[in-house]
């Protein structure tokens, strides 16, 4: 079953994202939390659960997870009043794991290309080598046909008799 996208719950999600990301920075006071990004908030239709999604750098996600909430219902209240609704919704975190995604997807294309160029450098490497003994061959072959030629009088021209 598909869900419907209210937009009086986008708006308001979009703003407890702003509201809530500032209540975070100033009022969770612990250090083992990090740099923690909201990435999103997605709102119940009737505007009493909030869903936010978070990405964490410098610390341990699941930590984050257990101090944000754990602080959930202390950022209730002052969500509340900051956005002026009569009932303040329940916040539930949850890792966005998009990000981490993402970052995994673009490692392994840069390993796959730095694989892709080495391969292409042994490939140039190895037909510079190939030419390099094509062109000694060659020159090898020279020399046994100028030891042809020494042997029959010198050049290429016919013998003559006396």
């Amino acid at each position: 079953m598909a869900t419907r996208s209210y937009p009086r719950a986008r708006r308001v999600g979009q703003q407890v994202q702003r509201t809530l990301s500032e209540l975070i920075r100033r009022e969770v006071r612990d250090p083992r939390l990090g740099m923690v990004t909201l990435t999103e908030v997605r709102m119940s239709s009737d505007l009493s659960h909030a869903k936010v999604y978070y990405s964490v750098l410098g610390a341990d996600a699941k930590l984050a997870g257990e101090i944000l909430a754990e602080a959930a219902d202390l950022l209730r209240g002052p969500l509340g009043r900051s956005l002026g609704i009569r009932h303040s919704p329940q916040l539930h975190f949850v890792q966005d794991e998009l990000i981490e995604g993402g970052a995994r997807l673009t490692a392994l294309i840069d390993s796959a290309v730095r694989e892709d160029r080495a391969r292409q450098d042994d490939d140039e490497h190895d037909d510079s080598d190939d030419a390099d003994s094509e062109r000694y061959d060659s020159d090898a072959d020279d020399d046994d046909h100028d030891d042809d030629s020494d042997r029959r009088g010198g050049d290429d021209a016919p013998a003559t008799s006396r």
